[in-house]
């Protein structure tokens, strides 16, 4: 059977639609620059999942969960044209806020319909990587904090990187709520410090709570890779 008649063609098909609907809706709000930056974005992050959808699929169709994961890289995709064509404060957040609320709806709606898959697991978690660089940067951008932020969007690209060096960091971890729950914590911080009315003292006390608790989580899972190392 065609690849183009099964989940990829579905998942292609939902990628473009939302690429055109987010190109479209950004470009009547914030003009074509913004919107060509937003569609470009999509466009790239829609590929480089496709890629990795074409590694391995269990399923035939695409499932609800993976169309709300889509919705969130739409999203993440109209914030990465923020980083380009500023806009106001408040609609960063409210599309973080958006971007945030989504998140682990796609799980339960994997779960609930029989469509989990290491696909699913990898596409979520790369979304949720992608959001949390753009909102330091956007944060770092706007002056509440210092460029000490970037250290709640990096975490994820600084692990693939030492995982070239040490290929026993690529070893798979085992499930953990802790990790879930400091992964919330990350997303919610850099959400907040979206916010105009944060900043001084509260930004800080913000950034150091996500970063002590982050630095937590991914010092327990190193420790716990390098102890199962061959």
């Amino acid at each position: 059977m065609s690849w183009t008649r099964g989940a990829v063609g579905q998942f292609v098909l939902a990628a473009v639609c939302l690429g055109l609907l987010t190109g479209a809706l950004t470009g009547a709000l914030f003009g074509p620059v913004y919107a060509a930056i937003a569609l470009a974005a999509m466009s790239v992050g829609g590929a480089l999942a496709t890629a990795l959808m074409r590694r391995g699929y269990p399923h035939y169709d695409l499932g609800p969960c993976n169309l709300v994961t889509l919705i969130r890289l739409a999203l993440t995709s109209t914030l990465v044209a923020a980083l380009v064509v500023p806009i106001s404060g408040w609609i960063v957040l409210g599309i973080a806020l958006c971007a945030l609320a989504l998140d682990g709806i796609d799980g339960w709606l994997a779960r609930l319909g029989g469509h989990v898959s290491d696909f699913g697991a990898r596409f979520d978690m790369e979304v949720d990587a992608a959001l949390g660089l753009v909102l330091a940067l956007l944060a770092w951008a706007s002056e509440a904090v210092g460029a000490v932020v970037l250290l709640l969007g990096l975490p994820r690209y600084v692990f693939v990187a030492a995982s070239a060096i040490w290929p026993w960091l690529a070893n798979p971890l085992p499930e953990r709520l802790g990790r879930k729950i400091v992964c919330v914590i990350q997303i919610m911080a850099l959400v907040i410090l979206q916010a105009p009315v944060v900043d001084g003292p509260l930004a800080s006390a913000i950034l150091m709570t996500a970063s002590v608790a982050l630095v937590w989580s991914f010092g327990r899972d190193v420790r716990w890779l390098w102890r199962a190392r061959p």
